[in-house]
């Protein structure tokens, strides 16, 4: 991932001009990574060490998405709707 979808992805769910962290921002830079070594791995086969850190982000998206559904329920639809992301 290149450092211009990198801030285009941030510029895409902030907040403000300086928003890098939010939930939002952290949930749509990990699923773009997701979706990259995702293509990775079906020409990869083999790659286990990547499947595991693939399964890793998977979880920490998961976890990012259920504390965004706790403390913003509008916010948590618009990331799963924007990002095509089935719960």
């Amino acid at each position: 991932m290149s450092k211009m979808d990198k801030k285009t992805i941030q510029q895409k769910f902030q907040h403000h001009n300086n928003d890098t962290g939010s939930s939002e921002v952290q949930v749509a830079l990990i699923s773009k990574r997701i979706e990259l070594l995702t293509d990775h791995l079906k020409t990869h086969k083999k790659d286990h060490s990547s499947r595991i850190g693939l399964l890793k982000m998977i979880c920490a998206r998961r976890r990012l998405l259920d504390y965004l559904k706790r403390s913003d329920k509008s916010a948590y639809q618009k990331v799963i709707g924007e990002l095509n992301i089935s719960r």
